[in-house]
């Protein structure tokens, strides 16, 4: 799956360059996995609560027929949606909000908090291919699913939109479930985390970033016969 996915790796040992490393990594993975970058960070960083804001992307293709080169990452809506509808019900997200009607239950979800703060929630039309675009402080277990099939459900005018804010105050999944069930994990795609400026100071002395290494043709004389 595309995307942007965060390691959090720790290491005692030190490094002089970390190419050398970032180079043995990727000729480890899996050829669908790749490590852009590596760089060293402070000790107090952590990838997952060193983060102030994350960015999704959900993507719907809708259209009667499926673009077989998006089936791996967007879901097909074979219902003509209605997209002005979508937009407005997504500004309703916006703001500080309790989301357990939003979330699914997991023992994993080590986040006790449910209220959470969304910044942006836009709704971009390509032709065919609607992405929703999620900016928030942080997203519980599936909101970001829950709350895209909530928009589906509207965009098909199942619902109406005016129906967010009050399935919101509730604060109760069964409620949801009245409505909608979370859309697939295909179509989802983690596409930024921004961290606190404080936690992305470089250590002193540190090894510089590795964006990987560039590997460059050697001009030679060759003889021929």
């Amino acid at each position: 799956m595309p995307g942007v996915q965060v390691a959090h790796f720790v290491t005692p040992f030190n490094y002089d360059s970390l190419e050398n490393i970032h180079a043995a990594l990727n000729g480890l993975l899996p050829s669908d996995i790749r490590v852009r970058e590596m760089s060293a960070a402070i000790p107090e960083f952590h990838a997952r609560f060193s983060a102030k804001r994350k960015v999704y992307h959900y993507k719907i293709y809708n259209d009667s027929i499926m673009d077989p080169f998006q089936r791996h990452y967007a879901y097909h809506s074979v219902y003509k949606l209605n997209t002005a509808a979508m937009r407005e019900a997504a500004k309703k997200f916006i703001g500080k909000h309790d989301f357990s009607a939003f979330v699914n239950a997991s023992r994993n979800d080590r986040v006790p908090d449910p209220v959470k703060t969304i910044f942006r929630f836009d709704v971009i039309e390509m032709g065919a291919l609607l992405q929703l675009e999620v900016e928030g402080s942080g997203f519980l277990y599936r909101q970001v699913r829950n709350m895209v099939a909530l928009l589906l459900q509207i965009g098909r005018e199942v619902v109406p939109g005016d129906i967010v804010p009050k399935i919101l105050a509730t604060g109760d999944r069964k409620e949801l479930a009245k409505y909608a069930l979370s859309a697939p994990p295909h179509g989802l795609c983690l596409v930024a985390v921004k961290y606190k400026e404080e936690h992305l100071l470089l250590p002193l002395g540190c090894p510089s970033t590795s964006s990987g290494r560039h590997h460059t043709v050697r001009k030679c004389k060759l003889f021929f016969y």
